[in-house]
């Protein structure tokens, strides 16, 4: 099997686990459940996801880009980071790209271990103009009660 193969399958069952995990009550390392309503079914569409701390915010950065999750986030503008059987209901506010540096350095402290293959060789050490030149492909979101 290709390398290419077996880290992708490694990755899928890291994401499962993780899931199954976060949905049974147990957080690794900040994970969540995201809830948000499908943009078209209106209907609850859920994924893992690590919720970021930094500077007294919260945030869900987007490792793998403008995914199915982002765009529900987007269209709906809320929804819900769930843990077992709490449910917490958030807003969301999309970050322009010049405000995403620190907060894409932060994740990448935090994770890059797990997202890291998602960033193209780009890490916690990069400069803010390296980071600026690939916000546009990882859409953050900055959480607010609801």
């Amino acid at each position: 099997m290709p390398t290419g193969r077996i880290s992708t399958a490694l990755l899928g069952l890291s994401n499962r686990t993780v899931a199954a995990l976060t949905r049974a009550g147990l957080s690794l390392w900040g994970s969540r459940v995201l809830a948000v309503r499908g943009r078209k079914s209106g209907e609850w569409r859920t994924t893992p996801v690590n919720l970021l701390t930094h500077d007294g915010q919260r945030y869900l950065v987007a490792p793998r880009g403008h995914t199915q999750w982002v765009r529900n986030l987007r269209a709906a503008g809320t929804g819900e980071l769930r843990l077992g059987r709490r449910a917490e209901a958030f807003r969301a506010t999309e970050l322009p790209d010049a405000e995403k540096p620190a907060v894409l350095r932060a994740y990448l402290r935090r994770w890059k271990f797990e997202v890291g293959v998602f960033f193209d060789g780009v890490d916690a050490d990069a400069s803010d103009a390296e980071l600026l030149r690939i916000a546009p492909g990882y859409p953050v979101f900055r959480l607010a009660p609801n």
